[in-house]
This record gives structure tokens, C-alpha cells and sequence, in this order.
């Protein structure tokens, strides 16, 4: 299934896309996608449904973030092994796991903000992967029973914020809007095996990454279960799973976002996203 709010912002509505690419409107039939609303049950009483019998959305209007809210914002850092070279950096030996602010979450078509003090905003175009049940100490055979499903990301980051200032990478990683998600949440059933699928982002219609989650240093299976280890994951979780090369930090000279830049993003199979950069006000 792929699954999908529409609305103007903070009048969304859930709805699904049927086999036709029509929206289906779930409204009063299923609890809001945030949290238990994203759980595995939850899906299978979706997937229940008659599909035929929902109200098509003539004019959906705004997409806006596949889930609601998010009880954690997870982030993989240095997980592709042509970025960690193009940072600078050597392989790390275990996922480096952080996290940005869940009020960073957005639309997939919404313009992303630059910070008033931003001098270094970056993009970053990530596989997401939504927990679908409570998840700890999992095995890595059993981690992808775990997935509710997946997502486009672009875990828009500002270099100065992240590497530059004291303290944690958190920072650089949790302004408004620099959390797009979506457009659609796919249930893990229909992406099959997420360790290949082509990952790419488009600045001012130029292709800047381009590469495949075959390149990740850590695998999801890998990541959910190393992370179960340290923390009990829930359903409604996301976690960012690390971004490829092409970056602007890595570019020599290197390259920022300025007002007016757009950026299209796409994981194949999960949609793809459009943002124009704006300076905030």
C-alpha cells in the first residue's frame, strides 16, 4: 500500500493510493498515521478495507507528510561509503546514530527554510524506514518484521550548525522544514528488498547524488537491529538511513543552498519530492 495525507497544513487528511494512482480517502476509517496509526495491526485492518468502496479525492490538493507526527526522528550518519570519503572520514565501525528535532518534519513539496543565521545549508537525499511494532533486542534475521514501511527523505542539514559549532550534530540537522518526508508511507510488502533501490537528488534540475542503498556500510536489517540494542524503537519511529555522495559539503568548491534553489528528491518506488528553498523571514 502506499499511504498519504492530504489537506491544507494541519487539515490533512489519511488516504491511499489504489491501483489506478486515484486517492482514496481513509478519513473515519483509520486512526491518524503517527504512532499505533502506523502499526503493523493498524495496517492489516487497512489492508482489510474494500478499496472500491472508499470516496475517490477528485483534487487531493497539498501533499503533506505521510505521517503526522513522529515519536522519534532517528538519523544514520557516514553510512554510504563513497559520502564518508567525500567527508573525509574513515568507515565508521558501528551506525552512528543521532537524532533531529521531530518539529523538523515536513512535506514533501513544502519550501524548506533557511535558517536567519545559516551560512552552509546542505541537502541529503535518504531511504526512511517506519518501526511498525515495539522493538527491542531484535536479531538482525528478524528486523525487517519489524518495518512498518518506507519513505522518501531528504534530511536537509546546515554544516555550520553541525560540524562547526560545540555539542551535537543535532543541531545542525533541526530547523523547520528541514525534515521532508514522504510523499507516500509504502508498506514494507511492496518494496521488497530495500538494499536495492536507486537513491538520487536533482538541484536546479542538475542530478548532484545519484546512487543505490547497495552502497549503505550498514544494512536496515543491520541498523534496526543495532539500534534495538540500545533503545526500545516504536511504532511511528523513523529513522533516516544515511545519505549517499554528492553532497555540497563534499564538493570542491563546495556548494549551499541559497533563496530560490529547488531540489527534487526520489527513492525509487517511494515517490519523489520537490522543494524550493526560501530565506526565513
Amino acid at each position: 500500500m502506499k499511504l498519504l495525507r492530504f489537506g491544507p497544513k494541519g487539515q490533512e487528511k489519511p488516504g491511499m493510493l489504489d491501483a489506478d494512482g486515484n486517492v482514496r480517502d481513509l478519513s473515519g476509517k483509520v486512526a491518524e498515521f503517527a504512532g499505533d496509526g502506523v502499526s503493523l495491526d493498524a495496517l492489516d485492518a487497512i489492508r482489510a478495507l474494500d478499496v472500491d468502496r472508499l470516496p475517490v479525492v477528485a483534487e487531493p490538493g497539498r501533499i503533506g507528510s505521510p505521517l503526522a507526527s513522529v515519536p522519534n526522528f532517528f538519523c544514520i550518519g557516514l553510512n554510504y561509503a563513497l559520502h564518508a570519503k567525500e567527508s573525509g572520514a574513515d568507515a565508521p565501525s558501528e551506525p552512528i546514530v543521532f537524532s533531529k528535532a521531530t518539529s523538523a518534519l515536513s512535506g514533501p513539496f513544502d519550501p524548506v527554510v533557511i535558517p536567519r543565521t545559516s551560512e552552509k545549508s546542505d541537502w541529503e537525499v535518504e531511504l526512511g524506514v517506519v518501526i511498525g511494532k515495539p522493538t527491542l533486542y531484535v536479531s538482525e534475521d528478524d528486523a525487517l518484521d519489524h518495518i512498518a514501511g518506507y519513505c522518501t527523505i531528504n534530511d536537509v542539514s546546515e554544516r555550520a550548525f553541525q560540524i562547526e559549532r560545540l555539542g551535537q550534530w543535532i543541531k545542525g540537522k533541526s530547523a523547520p522544514t528541514f525534515g521532508p518526508v514522504g510523499p507516500y508511507l509504502v508498506t514494507a510488502d511492496e518494496v521488497g528488498d530495500p538494499q536495492n533501490l536507486r537513491v538520487s537528488l536533482d538541484l536546479n534540475g542538475e542530478t548532484v547524488q545519484d546512487s543505490n542503498t547497495s552502497d549503505m556500510i550498514f544494512s536496515v536489517r543491520q541498523i534496526v537491529s543495532y539500534m534495538s540494542q540500545f533503545m526500545q524503537l516504536m511504532p511511528g519511529d523513523i529513522i533516516a538511513t544515511g545519505t549517499p555522495s554528492g553532497v555540497g559539503l563534499g564538493m570542491s568548491p563546495q556548494r549551499f543552498l541559497k533563496p530560490g534553489d529547488v531540489m527534487e528528491i526520489e527513492v525509487h518506488g517511494l515517490g519523489r519530492q520537490r522543494q524550493e528553498t526560501v530565506a526565513a523571514e
